[in-house]
């Protein structure tokens, strides 16, 4: 079966500082996976050069059998990327409304599609806020927002970027009762987030990081079952 996503001996640098070395990561269609590691050790680099914002001095990247690396950013997100950043990145000028119907493009001709109703009915908040700008939303709010305008582009693959840090107990449930229902529907899906007990419920596969490093990868049982890996490579 081939990859949905091969990222293969990825090399990236700012400047003369390199950041990542040699870094593997692949996953499949309909998949859930993460990648985990501290502050620090190349996450949203490696996230970054994926989505074509970040250049790569090494390595490949391939998209749906594609070799992706050295397009520019806006190509590979018509080719089916979309990123949910960190910091949520709302347009403070636009409504919601606005937002999901700037945002929203079916390519493929998929039946089941992603618009902005079907967004409201996953997060009703936002139907209530559908008038206001972006700077008016809490945060709990811009990040449902960065959700829904990521899946009305009506991606293969799903990437989010600490989709939970800094929202408080109650919104951050919401948002993974979101990404559960969109695991369960067959979206493919990598996430970066710290919450690894919700991660390890979430995922099928698990690549941590150390460094600009991979140092450890396996499933979700794998993972669960030795907590001296959460330890040595994630600070809990």
């Amino acid at each position: 079966m081939t990859a949905l996503l091969e990222v293969a001996a990825l090399e990236v640098a700012y400047g003369p500082s390199q950041v990542l070395f040699g870094l593997d990561l692949a996953m499949y269609e309909g998949a859930a996976a993460t990648l985990l590691g501290r502050n620090g050790m190349g996450k949203t680099t490696t996230l970054r050069a994926i989505c074509g914002l970040q250049p790569i001095i090494g390595g490949s990247i391939r998209f749906a059998g594609e070799r992706i690396d050295g397009w520019r950013a806006d190509r590979i997100g018509r080719a089916g990327i979309a990123i949910v950043p960190e910091g949520r990145q709302c347009f403070p000028n636009l409504t919601v409304d606005e937002h999901l119907q700037a945002f929203f493009a079916n390519r493929r001709g998929i039946v089941d599609v992603w618009t902005a109703a079907r967004v409201y009915a996953l997060f009703p908040r936002l139907k209530e806020r559908a008038k206001n700008l972006g700077n008016q939303l809490s945060g709990g709010e811009q990040q449902m927002l960065a959700i829904g305008r990521a899946l009305v582009t009506n991606p293969r693959l799903l990437i989010l970027d600490e989709a939970t840090e800094g929202l408080a107990p109650l919104v951050r449930e919401e948002i993974w009762a979101c990404l559960a229902q969109l695991r369960a529907a067959g979206q493919s899906l990598l996430v970066i987030d710290k919450y690894v007990e919700k991660l390890i419920s979430l995922a099928d596969h698990h690549t941590l990081i150390e460094r600009g490093q991979v140092v450890w990868r396996g499933s979700s049982a794998e993972l669960d079952a030795d907590h001296g890996i959460w330890h040595r490579y994630l600070g809990i």
